[in-house]
């Protein structure tokens, strides 16, 4: 994300593209592979939001983080039709930046939660 806002910056649409598009694959198999987990959670472990104080924590935490992660996958694929299309110019970057702290931010959240449900919580 930092490179396609950097991209952008220089006056570089098709880099910054190619970096909207990495990270926006990139978020899609993070939420794939959420979305497989809980699967596994749920019909082979038996894991449920009911099951226990843990699986209460887990969905809550996880999901709500998911759920974010799935607004700026919207938001990302948008600037990258946006991109794609050419009508982001390098006077974007500014709003690109914006994108980019969100992001930045669903990623320093999912840091504390990996800690809280993946290393602490078992």
């Amino acid at each position: 994300m930092h490179a396609a806002v950097s991209a952008l910056r220089h006056s570089k649409r098709n880099l910054c593209s190619l970096w909207l598009a990495a990270t926006v694959i990139l978020g899609g198999i993070f939420i794939a592979s959420t979305a497989r987990e809980w699967y596994e959670l749920i019909y082979h472990d038996g894991l449920t939001i009911q099951t226990n104080l843990f699986g209460t924590t887990f969905y809550s935490l996880v999901g709500l983080h998911a759920t974010h992660v799935v607004v700026g996958l919207i938001m990302l694929s948008l600037a990258l039709g946006f991109s794609l299309s050419g009508a982001m110019s390098s006077k974007h970057s500014e709003k690109l930046e914006v994108l980019s702290l969100y992001w930045h931010f669903v990623d320093a959240v999912w840091v504390v939660v990996f800690l809280v449900v993946y290393v602490l919580g078992r």
